[in-house]
């Protein structure tokens, strides 16, 4: 006998469904948004005790306290990463327009390794591979950078919103969030842990790579310097490899162009200093803040590099881990419970 459904159940299916159409609808309009709005988030998780503290402790009007923050957000965070973001898309243009400067810088590393280790790695499949995929990966980088400091000022207009509105947004949150009270306080919880390791651990960490990385590849004479600074701070947030990627194939080149004291100095210089750097800021930031996985990281980079661009290296990771928290919270609601009513109906079966 066919069971039917009751009439509630059918309207709420079929709202259910225009709820879901609409929010794809708006979620595809609005997508080009979704940097502005990660970004306005994290801003308010870094701020909101601030705010907090301006406006009860010392009487300031909320408008007035989300201003002054916002201001000083812009002058410590905004404005030096668009500094830092400028100076690098400006001396890795050319790089880009001309490939085949980096190509003749591996070359002539291969013919070094081959003639005098007969290694073979830097061959001509190898680097087209590889161009395949790092190139790419840079004009997304460039592309979506650019994109994102169009939403700069969408993002701050949305974070004026949430500072002025901090009690009614996490009352908001707390009241409607699908989850049991205890699973809230784990999702806001972890969530600011999160994002303060993203957005304050990771960029620490890169900042003091590149400035130890900078002072040595000024030290042994390396003509870009600054640029081989800031791609060190860029890519010591892969871990496992890291900053690696910057000062091994820098170093070896230098030995191959005949600058044998340099190069070796550089591949020192990373290997015992900025290496060590990386492990001790780590360890010290993770114990302080929160451990995120190197998977994560990985993956979340790569993700949010081809979505966000240059500022992906924090929303990536960003994104991820709060997967990953839903993820928890979803089995601990609704996993464990439907395992332990399934238990609770086989103890009263009869055997």
């Amino acid at each position: 006998m066919l069971h039917q459904l009751h009439p509630n159940k059918i309207r709420q299916l079929l709202f259910i469904s225009v709820l879901i159409l609409m929010a794809w609808v708006i979620g595809r309009e609005m997508y080009f948004l979704l940097g502005a709005f990660l970004g306005a988030i994290t801003l308010y998780v870094l701020l909101r005790n601030y705010m907090i503290k301006l406006v009860l402790q010392f009487k300031w009007k909320q408008s007035l306290a989300a201003f002054f923050l916002i201001f000083v957000s812009l002058l410590m965070i905004v404005l030096p990463s668009i500094w830092l973001v400028s100076v690098a898309l400006e001396k890795i243009k050319p790089l880009i327009n001309q490939p085949q400067l980096i190509n003749q810088a591996f070359e002539t590393i291969h013919n070094y390794l081959l003639t005098n280790f007969q290694i073979d790695i830097l061959n001509a499949e190898n680097m087209a591979k590889m161009n395949n995929m790092v190139m790419p990966m840079i004009q997304q980088t460039i592309g979506g950078t650019l994109s994102s400091l169009g939403n700069l000022f969408i993002m701050y207009f949305i974070l004026f919103f949430m500072l002025t509105g901090t009690s009614d947004v996490e009352l908001w949150l707390r009241n409607n969030v699908p989850f049991k009270n205890s699973n809230v306080q784990i999702v806001i919880s972890e969530f600011r842990s999160m994002v303060y390791s993203n957005a304050v651990g990771i960029p620490i960490v890169a900042i003091v790579q590149g400035i130890a990385g900078l002072i040595g590849y000024w030290i042994f004479g390396t003509a870009e310097f600054v640029l081989m600074g800031i791609l060190t701070a860029v890519c010591s947030v892969i871990p496992v490899v890291g900053a690696m990627l910057v000062y091994v194939p820098l170093g070896l080149y230098e030995i191959a162009i005949g600058n044998t004291f340099n190069g070796v100095g550089i591949l020192l210089w990373g290997f015992i200093l900025i290496g060590s750097i990386d492990n001790v800021a780590r360890f010290m930031i993770q114990r302080r803040i929160a451990n995120v996985h190197p998977l994560i990281t990985i993956f979340g980079v790569i993700i949010g590099i081809n979505m966000f661009g240059f500022l992906g290296i924090i929303f990536g990771p960003l994104l991820i881990s709060m997967f990953v928290i839903l993820v928890k919270v979803y089995i601990d609601e609704f996993g464990k419970a439907d395992a332990q009513n399934t238990d609770a109906q086989s103890t009263i079966e009869p055997t």
